[in-house]
């Protein structure tokens, strides 16, 4: 993984990331639930070890977790603890890249790595050692929660682009459009991203793209790497049945 080009992505898209839902207090709210409904305990200690801007840190924050997050951009983990602050709940989060994440064994009973953060690791010797430290970071038994795109679908058909989506501003009715156009390698799996926003300027639009690469990595292959990093019972679980927006790998830390 290009670390830096990462962090860079993302510390470029900390203040506008908001835009991409058209209500990010609901998606906020709603992730939280269905992740807390699959933790299935109260009051846990919880990593959120992509919290970008704290979309499901806040989430679970909300619902009674004690929740730390980490991110690869200190843009974005500085937004987290100020958004979490606005809303009443605490969060702590810096800066860590989660193959190398700052924390004793055994500390979390929960680890989430939401909304497709973990395809940015490039190889599957990166992927593996993310798990692994995911792995460290658990007790024993705890639960590892993995999303990603559906990569099953993605790479039957390869699509070029995303359709466009409009948020809307609560206070002034104005109107972000956000976009993506995928190119695909020669190799069929990994792409490079851009990403698009078109932003109001005075009855103008003002264009924001910033660029990164994915592994539209399959969920065999991902539940294969994390039985190898020590997780146990590694099961894919899909939206219609969890309620998150993303289908979601469901492991445990083994003994």
């Amino acid at each position: 993984m290009p670390e830096a080009s990462v962090a860079h992505f993302y510390d470029e898209l900390a203040d506008d990331y908001h835009l991409i839902y058209s209500d990010w207090d609901a998606s906020i709210r709603r992730q939280g639930d269905a992740l807390d409904a699959l933790i299935g305990q109260a009051r846990t200690a919880v990593l959120d070890c992509s919290c970008g801007i704290g979309t499901q840190a806040i989430g679970l924050a909300l619902r009674g977790h004690s929740v730390t997050g980490t991110d690869l951009s200190p843009r974005a983990a500085a937004r987290a603890v100020r958004e979490a602050a606005r809303r009443g709940v605490s969060l702590a989060a810096a800066a860590a890249d989660m193959r190398r994440l700052p924390f004793p064994d055994g500390r979390f009973d929960s680890v989430v790595c939401a909304d497709n953060s973990l395809p940015h690791l490039l190889t599957e010797q990166d992927v593996r050692a993310a798990l692994t430290e995911m792995r460290r970071v658990l007790r024993p038994a705890g639960l590892l929660l993995v999303s990603t795109r559906p990569y099953e679908d993605l790479l039957r058909d390869r699509p070029t682009s995303t359709p466009p989506h409009v948020h809307r501003a609560a206070a002034d009715g104005e109107r972000t459009v956000t976009f993506q156009l995928w190119h695909w390698h020669d190799d069929g799996e990994h792409y490079d991203l851009e990403h698009f926003q078109l932003l109001p300027a005075g009855g103008e639009w003002r264009v924001k793209v910033r660029r990164t690469t994915y592994w539209a990595l399959g969920q065999g292959r991902l539940a294969d790497l994390a039985a190898k990093a020590g997780f146990v019972d590694p099961e894919w679980r899909m939206p219609q049945e969890t309620g998150f927006f993303q289908p979601l790998l469901v492991a445990r830390a083994g003994e």
